[in-house]
């Protein structure tokens, strides 16, 4: 876990948190059907088990899991939309189930698969809603508004209806609307969902200066594993409500990337790895191969190949660390 200076108060705090919910379940058939009008049955599925953090200013951290893992439940929880059953959680050092005014004009929540603005309104129009809604002062609003605009281009989009706007477009006043009253907590949930390449970049890009210039803390939800690499040093892995990582983003290799890739290319070597005691094989061509090994095998067979062969070039991979967070997800975590 990262450390921070003992007199530097979080600014997320959760201490063993749960959640669980109600689901209904149905007998198959009509006489499940039927059953299911008059006496439904249910059972309770757990969403977050025992969850603890902290998150400190200056911080982008990433939760990443499958899809039911809990992410969501916890940034819910977290922005005051769902009571969790247990625990303690802390933001800014209120509780946000509490609701305080105070408390809710310091956080944000941007979600990419649900709007905050209005559709049949301008952007521009909805901007001045929540002006009104946050109480800013003219100049507040007028300085932050110019700085937002201007850092994400959107300057000849804020007089077109929000509903006519493309998705990235409408991304983008989506931030433009969460930031505007300069809060201290930001909450995303797939914020670069179904953009395309250009709008995700631009938003990636965005994120991190806003980070650089405000001391902020954010946590990121993300199936995208680039949005989790360009933006989060330290990630929480949550897997079936439980958080199974909680470190730097780059240790995951280091802890988990079991396998690398060895490329070699020399004259025959192609020849002599059809025999080789060493790793898997990828596709090998005339004089050069690709091995898959066990790191700890790494130095052996460089040492044997630069012995027997010639080489031309050789070079070892790092295993994606997509394809390992994967493996964690499915498998959980070996000890």
């Amino acid at each position: 876990m990262f450390r921070f200076a003992m007199d530097q108060k979080p600014f997320i705090n959760v201490e063993q948190l749960s959640k669980s919910f109600k689901v209904p379940t149905k007998s198959p058939g009509i006489v499940g059907s039927i059953k299911g009008l008059f006496a439904r049955e249910y059972v309770t599925k757990a969403a977050v088990q025992e969850v603890s953090f902290k998150i400190h200013a200056g911080e982008i951290v990433g939760l990443i899991g499958a899809n039911g893992a809990g992410k969501t439940t916890i940034v819910k929880c977290l922005a005051g939309i769902i009571k969790p059953d247990t625990g303690l959680q802390e933001v800014l050092g209120y509780n946000p189930w509490d609701h305080d005014p105070h408390y809710l004009k310091q956080i944000a929540l941007v979600m990419g698969q649900k709007a905050q603005l209005w559709w049949d309104l301008p952007a521009a129009d909805c901007f001045l809603l929540l002006k009104e809604i946050y109480q800013l002062s003219d100049a507040d609003y007028k300085s932050q508004l110019e700085l937002l605009v201007e850092s994400l281009g959107v300057a000849d989009q804020l007089r077109v209806q929000v509903r006519r706007l493309s998705l990235g477009e409408r991304m983008k006043m989506e931030l433009i609307a969460a930031l505007l009253h300069r809060p201290k907590v930001l909450f995303l949930d797939e914020p670069t969902i179904g953009l395309d390449l250009n709008a995700q970049n631009a938003i990636r890009r965005f994120l991190m200066d806003y980070k650089a210039n405000n001391q902020v803390a954010m946590i990121l939800t993300s199936h995208y594993m680039e949005d989790i690499e360009r933006l989060c040093k330290r990630i929480l892995l949550i897997r079936e409500g439980h958080i199974i990582y909680d470190g730097p983003l780059q240790d995951v290799l280091g802890k988990w990337g079991f396998q690398k890739t060895l490329r070699v290319q020399a004259e025959g070597i192609h020849l002599w790895s059809e025999g080789s005691k060493y790793g898997k094989l990828e596709s090998p061509v005339a004089n050069e191969i690709s091995l898959q090994l066990p790191r700890q095998e790494i130095a052996a067979a460089t040492s044997e190949i630069i012995a027997r062969f010639d080489v031309k070039d050789l070079s070892i991979v790092e295993q994606d660390i997509a394809e390992v967070i994967a493996t964690i997800m499915k498998d959980g975590i070996a000890t």
